[in-house]
């Protein structure tokens, strides 16, 4: 009896460790029944990005299975949000791969932590090429999420690639226009982006003649007391046990200081108007970067597009928070156009 007892809790541990990644760091709840991958594919400038894959509960490789590639937030890593958000959908019965973009985490790229609009918008393509030539994926009906700043490069991805037949975009933020004008567009005039480019151009100087890059650090600490709410809600995520993680560009040293130069000069979503695949955006009723999903979403054009406020819900809310984050909606917006 007891060898049989003791037996069962070997079988069981065996269980519920069996998917666990090596090294694992993800920062939220893990569901053992979720098998992780790590993956790597490369970018069409040859930067290999890395990935973890998530396959649904009794995934079987010998069907054809709808899949979706998750990034976001901007400064974040895969053992945050888009883990989450790509675990989610294994529950659901999507393949979904949650990978770091060029130049952060895991991922390549010699000069760290430079965000650029069209490596990064062809970061969400590379893991479209990836998806569509697995035996096991349907490259018919594959999908993206893009969450944060990553939101709105996913979406400027949706615009220029035919094979992504449906868009997620959660809490987005349009990385190019919050770079050019600052929040809400409180610094709108050529004489400001004059300073700040020029300021940014004097730092690039300074940058070759030392050898390094200067860093603009990650989410402010300490947290002053009259910080913005938006701060302290990124406070609460990134720089406490919740979401810190070692390798997250938010959770530590930041972007470069130069490192907007190529958002305020290179603007996407110049197409949005043009996408014709379906796209959901949702953001939170309380969300400082609210307005700028919902100007999106009014150049969008067609009916399978869709605009989601959460009541009650905050930026950092639809990062991790399971009573907010509209799984529900998304899942069945992805089983209408993704057909699952």
């Amino acid at each position: 009896m007891l060898r049989a007892i003791l037996l069962s809790a070997i079988i069981l541990c065996l269980a519920s460790s069996a998917f666990a990644l090596e090294n694992d760091s993800r920062v939220f709840k893990v569901d053992p029944e979720i098998r992780a991958d790590k993956v790597r594919f490369h970018n069409r400038y040859g930067i290999e990005l890395t990935g973890d894959l998530y396959l649904p509960k009794d995934f079987d490789s010998s069907k054809k299975y709808a899949a979706i590639a998750v990034a976001g937030p901007f400064g974040a890593v895969k053992e945050q949000v888009s883990g989450l958000y790509a675990q989610e959908m294994a529950k659901s019965g999507y393949v979904a791969v949650a990978f770091d973009p060029s130049f952060t985490g895991e991922s390549g790229g010699t000069v760290r932590y430079i965000p650029s609009p069209e490596i990064n918008t062809e970061d969400f393509s590379a893991a479209v090429d990836f998806l569509s030539v697995q035996d096991y994926v349907d490259p018919e009906r594959i999908g993206i999420i893009g969450v944060c700043g990553w939101g709105g490069i996913g979406l400027n991805a949706a615009a220029a690639d035919t094979r992504i037949k449906a868009s997620v975009i959660s809490t987005m933020y349009d990385m190019s226009r919050v770079s050019r004008n600052g929040y809400f567009d409180a610094n709108d005039s050529a004489d400001a982006r004059y300073a700040m480019k020029k300021a940014m151009n004097d730092q690039r100087t300074k940058d070759y003649r030392a050898g390094t890059n200067a860093r603009a650090g990650g989410v402010v600490d300490p947290l002053p007391e009259d910080a913005p709410q938006f701060v302290k809600d990124y406070y609460a995520y990134y720089k406490t046990p919740r979401g810190y993680h070692a390798r997250s560009v938010n959770s530590n040293e930041g972007w470069t200081v130069t490192g907007s130069l190529p958002m305020v000069n290179m603007p996407m979503l110049t197409d949005a108007e043009e996408i014709r695949s379906a796209v959901l955006i949702v953001h939170g009723e309380k969300a400082h970067s609210r307005y700028m999903g919902e100007d999106t979403f009014k150049r969008l054009k067609g009916e399978n597009k869709k605009l989601v406020i959460v009541p009650g819900a905050s930026h950092c809310d639809l990062y991790d928070n399971m009573e907010k984050i509209p799984f529900a909606e998304i899942d069945a917006f992805f089983a209408e156009y993704l057909k699952q």
